[in-house]
């Protein structure tokens, strides 16, 4: 199974982990949403496009992933969250969390597997 054609969006912030992630998933064939670096553009991007998956950074420049989380939730879009920072909030105890620094091939198999159910 391939990302080829999922629309994919990226949520981190920042530039050089979101192009590298950008630059993974492209690779990959998805079409790379983003990636959105702060918190307001999450949310925009993340209500406002057709998605079928997101990489969700959990620390947006201070301000928390978690609306963003919320939204992609209320919209039924799968995400993974990264993050260096450990634990998340207890609402999204059933959500695949990546540890920063991790492998590209373990997003990728995050986001096949969120993406063909």
């Amino acid at each position: 199974m391939s990302l080829a054609g999922k629309r994919i969006l990226v949520v981190e912030d920042e530039f050089i982990v979101a192009a590298m992630i950008g630059d993974i998933l492209e690779d990959e064939g998805a079409q790379v949403i983003g990636p959105a670096g702060t918190l307001a553009e999450g949310l925009d991007l993340g209500g406002g496009e057709t998605l079928d998956a997101a990489v969700l950074d959990w620390n947006l420049g201070g301000e928390p992933g978690a609306p963003v989380a919320r939204l992609l939730r209320q919209r039924g879009v799968p995400f993974v969250i990264a993050t260096g920072y450990g634990a998340v909030q207890a609402e999204f105890a059933d959500i695949t969390v990546l540890s920063k620094p991790y492998r590209p091939d373990a997003l990728v198999d995050e986001l096949v597997r969120l993406t063909t159910g």
